[in-house]
């Protein structure tokens, strides 16, 4: 199948657009409780409100009042109870309990403007999508917080109280049947799965919905299998719900078009919308800390543009994510443009999509042929793809671009938007037409270890307990050092399921163990451990996170970093190389790739761990790997010797204590499986019996930090 021909989009925009434009400064009220940091802050919202008046684009708008959403509105998607206590969160009513509160969530604060930002964000988004509905504006932009497309049907989660969309979506079809809209297209390009909004329309087929998103083999936040491709939706509905899920972080602009030329457009084009809502998160951007992603303003403008020919151009974009303030105000600055009806021309220094996302969008193309069966015919043959990023550029900090309030430039071409024309049609034909280079393909992420969260990255800096930072980059060496860390051997301490032998050789001869959903690569070396022992360290057990790939819903086991003489830790130290110990924290880490033509395994080409960082760590008892520095098991604690030869082991760095202190992050208990490996491993180590390890697994669990 060919790329879908662009729609003649511009045209139609430029034809006296009337774009309303609202924003209402009560909405910064919500931020946290104690004026502690976090991406979601106020800022975010005024500093597209500046970028937008420095401009001249709000002034070329029509401005909008914010107005406060009707309870029964909100209940049309929420429940009675979830709605109540958002109303009444800020209320002195839970001065005492709202922090408190807030921890049972997954990853959410109050504080006193809470529930007011709440209401008028979900209100703002009616107001707009009535008036445009109503014919009243070509289109609008609603810049609203706290965003909403991860709010479920009874639970606030991942910075989103009320489900602003789905209201104003719900709003539309079910309480204004005058307005005549029937069939709506929910565009979330926020980079990550709109969980909540999928849930809410799941078997309605009056409403498309498509998110494009990182998905990371269900280990990027919010760390769901049902943003995977195989969910459709159910009943009336199948064939309406359509997830296009990355592989991995770094796809930018030549991805996203693919995905729209070959999966979104057609099946718009077949669904023919009566309204376009966008939840608009620009935390893909090249730039954001959260995202990891690399859509330019221009790319963003591109993609919206080509929505512009469908549903009359009548199109609401509603604020969800985007945590970098350059990049969110430019964005969106470009995205006004678009529907203000400027010109423009498209240019991008990456034209090839990576290999992933053509393997990608054809899965999804499979998954959907029985609904829309257009899309059953094969993606083109020669086409160009790029290799996906290495693992260095991978686990880089994605925060390529300064977080301040300077917003006037993001970086050289990628600021333009302004300028003469729409190139449109040659970026549909260069895609189509690009040569594939067979040798060139390369590599799948292997899905076999610890997950990614939501969150943005550590700050780079001296930790706790003397631990220090390690700057070097992961490519930096060479891979001479498998032969010399070959013959070095080390105690490496397990604290959780690696306790149990036979998880542990899971990530030394591959494979894997009873409980375990995906399988561990193995390392380099298989050669088993030269000895096993216990002993415990003073260090706290917790058990933190929401969710991993191998063993689904619940927490999983760290050490807190810093000493407690007043706990006791049980560890299983095995004596093995340093080569292999780097390979454990590798695939710990999601390091480890697999080659996409033979499933060869490729690790780094250079170790975290060396003999220098070792004699180092002797003194100043932890690392911090900067090169890894988002990952949950960057923190390499030295817990001593045992005849002549370090002990090991690697747990989160202390910064991540703070944020499971505060809430941030969800200390959660051990989902079954899980904690039954860790039973396992006490019990055939001879440490305690069956009852024993299930009551120490239990009281680490409940016991708050």
């Amino acid at each position: 199948m060919a790329a879908a021909p662009a729609p003649p989009a511009a045209a139609a925009a430029s034809r006296a657009a009337r774009v309303g434009l609202l924003y209402d400064e009560r909405m910064c009220a919500h931020a946290t409780p104690d004026g502690e940091e976090h991406p979601e802050n106020p800022e975010r919202l005024r500093a597209i409100w500046r970028k937008l008046n420095a401009e001249g684009v709000a002034s070329r708008c029509v401005a909008l009042k914010a107005k406060e959403a009707e309870d029964k509105y909100v209940a049309s998607v929420h429940s009675q109870k979830h709605v109540k206590l958002m109303k009444e969160i800020s209320s002195k009513k839970y001065d005492s309990s709202r922090n408190k509160i807030a921890r049972k969530y997954n990853s959410i604060y109050f504080n006193k403007g809470s529930s007011e930002s709440a209401v008028l964000a979900a209100g703002s988004v009616i107001e707009v999508a009535e008036k445009v509905a109503a014919g009243e504006l070509s289109s609008g932009i609603a810049l609203v917080r706290p965003p909403g497309h991860h709010a479920e049907h009874d639970e606030a989660m991942g910075f989103c109280l009320f489900n602003n969309v789905a209201v104003a979506a719900n709003y539309l079809l079910n309480e204004r049947p005058d307005l005549g809209i029937k069939k709506i297209l929910i565009v979330d390009w926020d980079v990550h799965h709109g969980n909540g909004t999928q849930k809410m329309f799941y078997d309605d087929p009056r409403v498309l919905f498509f998110s494009v998103h990182r998905f990371d083999y269900g280990s990027f936040y919010p760390a769901e299998g049902d943003a995977s491709h195989c969910f459709i939706g159910e009943e009336a509905g199948k064939g309406y719900n359509i997830n296009v899920p990355w592989e991995h972080g770094k796809c930018g602009d030549a991805d996203y078009i693919a995905a729209w030329d070959h999966v979104l457009l057609p099946v718009t084009e077949a669904f023919d919308p009566d309204i376009i809502l966008v939840s608009a998160g620009f935390d893909a951007a090249l730039g954001d800390p959260l995202g990891g992603c690399c859509i330019t303003p221009n790319g963003y403008a591109l993609l919206l543009t080509k929505l512009l020919g469908f549903a009359k151009g009548r199109i609401v974009m509603a604020l969800e994510g985007g945590y970098n303030l350059r990049s969110i105000a430019n964005s969106v600055s470009a995205c006004a443009k678009v529907l203000l009806g400027d010109k423009f021309t498209f240019s991008s220094p990456e034209m090839q999509p990576f290999e992933s996302t053509w393997r990608v969008i054809q899965a999804v193309r499979n998954e959907l042929t029985t609904y829309w069966p257009f899309l059953s015919s094969k993606l083109p043959e020669n086409v160009s793809l790029r290799i996906k990023p290495s693992a260095s550029e991978l686990y880089a900090s994605s925060d390529s671009e300064p977080d301040s309030e300077d917003v006037d430039e993001l970086s050289g071409a990628f600021s333009s938007v302004n300028v003469i024309q729409f190139a449109d049609d040659a970026i549909s034909e260069h895609l189509s037409k690009m040569k594939l280079d067979e040798d060139n393909l390369a590599v799948k992420t292997a899905s076999s270890c610890s997950t990614a969260e939501h969150h943005p990255p550590d700050t780079v800096a001296v930790e706790k307990d003397a631990s220090v930072v390690l700057s070097k980059r992961i490519s930096d060496l060479s891979l001479a050092w498998r032969s010399d860390l070959s013959r070095t051997h080390v105690w490496y301490a397990s604290f959780g399921s690696n306790m149990w032998k036979p998880r542990f050789l899971c990530y030394i001869q591959g494979g894997k163990a009873e409980g375990m959903s995906i399988p561990c690569c193995g390392s380099r070396d298989t050669s088993s451990p030269i000895g096993t022992m216990w002993k415990t360290v003073p260090h706290r057990l917790l058990f933190g996170r929401s969710s991993t790939p191998c063993w689904g819903t619940g927490g999983v086991a760290f050490l807190n970093p810093e000493i407690n003489y007043n706990e006791k830790s049980y560890v299983c130290m095995y004596k093995i190389t340093l080569e292999q110990f780097n390979d454990i924290l590798f695939q710990e880490n999601r390091l480890v790739l697999e080659d996409g033509k033979d499933g060869n395994v490729v690790y780094p080409d250079s170790p975290l761990i060396g003999s220098s960082e070792v004699e180092f760590m002797s003194s100043k008892k932890a690392i911090h790997l900067e090169p890894i520095k988002d990952s949950w098991y960057s923190n390499v604690l030295y817990l001593g010797d045992e005849d002549g030869l370090p002990i090991l082991t690697m747990t989160c760095p202390s910064s991540d204590i703070e944020r499971y202190k505060s809430g941030e992050l969800p200390l959660a208990p051990p989902s079954k499986t899980y904690a039954a490996t860790l039973i396992k491993g006490l019990v055939e180590g001879e440490q305690l019996d069956a009852d024993g390890a299930a009551n120490y697994i239990n009281a680490a669990a409940a016991r708050g930090l």
